[in-house]
C-alpha cells in the first residue's frame, strides 16, 4: 500500500512549475489529488503559457494516483467556496492543502525600485500570492477540522531573509512563511498542521523555456547563467512535500519553513535523476551564508519562536 493511499489533497495553483510537480508527486504516494487553477484547455489565463490542469490532472493519474481538475480562480470567494464543497461532497474530507496559487511572475518588475513601480500591478500581486492563500484556507481548513486532522502547505520562494529583487515579490514570498506560522499558531488546539515550503533554484516549464533547453539538455543551460547548474525539477519540492504529508509526526514541524534540500536530507529522497541538489549550500558556497528564519534568534524575534505552537498532547477547547 501506497503511503498516501486513501488521502485527499488539494493542490491550489497545480497548472505548472512546482505545483504540477507536488501534485504528481502526491499521485505517486497514492492520493486523490484535486488540482485547481485557472488555466483549462482552449483558454490558457497566464501570459502564453500553455500548460493547463487537465494536464495536471492526467500526469497524476499516470504516476498512481488519481487527479480531478477544477478550474478555479483563488481571488474569487464563490469559485473557492464552491470547491470545497464538492470537495465535501465527493469525498467528505480533505487530508492536504497545498498553497501554491502565484501568477505574478508577469507583474513582477524586477530591478526598479519601489518608487517607479506600477502600483496596480504590485496590487494584483499581492492579491493572487497572499490573498489567495487566506482566502483557500479559510475554506480548506474546515474540512480538515471536521476530521481534526490535516495538513497545510504553504509554497514560497527561499527560507532566508534575503531581498528578493521585487518589494512586492519580497512581501509576498516572505507573507506566506509567516502564514504557515499564523494558521499554526491558530491551529494550536486542533492535530492540524501548517508549514512553509520552498524549492531552489527551479527548474520549471518556464525556466527551461529561458535558457532554450529541455530536461534532457538542462546543463546547457548553465552557459547563460551558471547557478543553473544547482537547479532542481519540480518533483524535488514535490517529494518534500509528499514526505511531510506521509510523515505521522509533521506535527513537530508545525509553523516553521522548511527548504526541499533540507527535507532530501532528512527523509532521504532524491531528484528525478537519482540527484540530491542542495541549493541552500551551493547559495551559501557562492554567495555567504544568507540571514534565515532558521536562526534561532532570528526567528524568536521575528515570529516568537516555533516551541510556543509545537505540542505532542493536543489540548481540548
Amino acid at each position: 500500500m501506497k503511503p498516501l493511499e486513501g488521502r485527499i489533497a488539494l493542490v491550489a495553483g497545480a497548472t505548472r512549475g512546482a505545483g504540477r510537480g507536488i501534485a504528481m508527486m502526491l499521485g505517486e504516494k497514492g492520493a486523490t489529488v484535486y488540482c485547481s487553477g485557472r488555466s483549462v484547455r482552449g483558454k490558457p489565463a497566464t501570459g502564453t503559457r500553455t500548460e493547463t490542469i487537465e494536464e495536471t490532472a492526467e500526469l497524476v493519474t499516470a504516476r498512481g494516483g488519481r487527479g480531478i481538475a477544477i478550474r478555479t480562480d483563488h481571488t474569487v470567494e464563490s469559485e473557492v467556496a464552491e470547491l470545497f464543497t464538492r470537495v465535501k461532497r465527493e469525498h467528505g474530507r480533505l487530508d492536504v492543502l497545498v498553497n501554491d496559487v502565484w501568477g505574478g511572475d508577469e507583474l513582477a518588475e524586477f530591478g526598479l525600485p519601489f518608487w517607479k513601480l506600477a502600483p496596480e500591478k504590485g496590487r494584483l500581486m499581492l492579491d493572487r500570492g497572499i490573498y489567495s492563500h487566506i482566502l483557500t484556507s479559510r475554506y480548506a481548513v474546515p474540512l480538515m477540522l471536521e476530521r481534526n486532522q490535516g495538513l497545510v502547505v504553504e509554497i514560497t520562494d527561499g527560507d532566508n531573509f534575503c531581498y528578493r529583487g521585487n518589494i512586492f515579490y519580497d512581501l509576498v514570498k516572505l507573507s506566506v512563511i509567516r502564514l504557515a506560522y499564523t494558521m499554526a499558531w491558530e491551529l494550536r488546539r486542533h492535530p492540524i498542521t501548517a508549514v512553509a515550503v520552498t524549492p531552489g533554484f527551479l527548474r520549471s516549464e518556464a525556466m527551461l523555456d529561458h535558457f532554450g533547453v529541455t530536461e534532457a539538455t538542462w546543463r546547457d543551460g548553465a552557459k547563460k547563467d551558471p547557478h543553473f547548474i544547482a537547479s532542481e525539477t519540480p518533483f524535488y519540492v514535490g517529494r518534500a512535500v509528499a514526505a511531510l504529508a506521509a510523515d505521522p509526526n509533521v506535527a513537530a514541524r508545525n509553523g516553521r519553513v522548511f527548504s526541499s534540500w533540507q527535507l532530501a536530507r532528512e527523509y532521504g529522497f532524491k531528484d528525478e535523476d537519482g540527484s540530491q541538489p542542495d541549493w541552500g549550500r551551493y547559495f551559501e558556497t557562492t554567495f555567504g551564508r544568507p540571514y534565515t528564519v532558521a536562526d534561532e534568534a532570528a526567528y524568536a524575534t521575528w515570529a516568537n519562536g516555533p516551541m510556543e505552537i509545537v505540542a505532542p498532547d493536543w489540548p481540548k477547547e
